[in-house]
C-alpha cells in the first residue's frame, strides 16, 4: 500500500512539473508588448501601442510608408480637440532614446526629440497645406502619428468647434 501511495505522489509531482514547464514555454512564446505612446487633450488620455514596431532594426522607407498608411481602426478612441487646446504627447523611454517626432496632416509637427514629452498646438495639427502655398485649410479630423526609427504609433483626432 505504501508503494502505491508513493508512486501516485510521483505521478502527481511529475504532472505538476510538466504543467509548470508547459506554462513557462507558453509564456516565452508570447510577443513582448510594444512601448506605448500617450496622447492627452484636456482631461482625455489615450494610450496606443505601435501599429508597426521592430525592436531589432530600423524601419526602412517602404516599411515606414506602409505603417503610415495603416490608420487607427474605426473602433479606436477619437480625441476631440478644441481650438486653442494643447495636445500633449508622451512616449516610453525606449522610444525617446531612439529619437521621435510627430506627423499630422502630412506634415512634421515638431523637431526630432529624445525627450519623453512634447506639447503641441492642437489647432495646428489640423492644418492641411495648400498646394499653391500659403495658409492651407482646417480639416475636421486627422491622424496624429508618433514616428521613431523603429515604429509608428497613431491616434485619431477630431476638431471640436463647440
Amino acid at each position: 500500500m505504501t508503494v502505491a501511495f508513493f508512486q501516485g505522489r510521483r505521478r502527481r509531482g511529475a504532472a505538476a512539473v510538466g504543467a509548470v514547464a508547459f506554462g513557462l514555454l507558453a509564456l516565452s512564446a508570447c510577443d513582448k508588448p510594444t512601448p506605448l505612446a500617450t496622447v492627452t487633450v484636456g482631461s482625455t488620455t489615450v494610450q496606443t501601442e505601435a501599429s508597426c514596431f521592430n525592436e531589432d532594426k530600423a524601419l526602412d522607407q517602404a516599411g515606414l510608408e506602409k505603417c503610415l498608411k495603416e490608420k487607427p481602426s474605426d473602433s479606436a478612441e477619437t480625441i476631440k480637440v478644441k481650438p486653442g487646446e494643447k495636445v500633449r504627447v508622451g512616449v516610453d523611454p525606449k522610444i525617446a532614446d531612439e529619437g521621435w517626432f510627430v506627423v499630422s496632416s502630412g506634415q512634421q509637427q515638431n523637431s526630432s526629440s529624445k525627450l519623453t514629452y512634447a506639447s503641441l498646438d492642437g489647432e495646428r495639427l489640423f492644418v492641411t497645406p495648400s498646394p499653391m502655398g500659403g495658409g492651407g485649410s482646417l480639416a475636421k479630423d486627422t491622424v496624429l502619428s508618433v514616428i521613431s526609427k523603429n515604429g509608428v504609433w497613431s491616434v485619431k483626432l477630431q476638431l471640436d468647434n463647440g
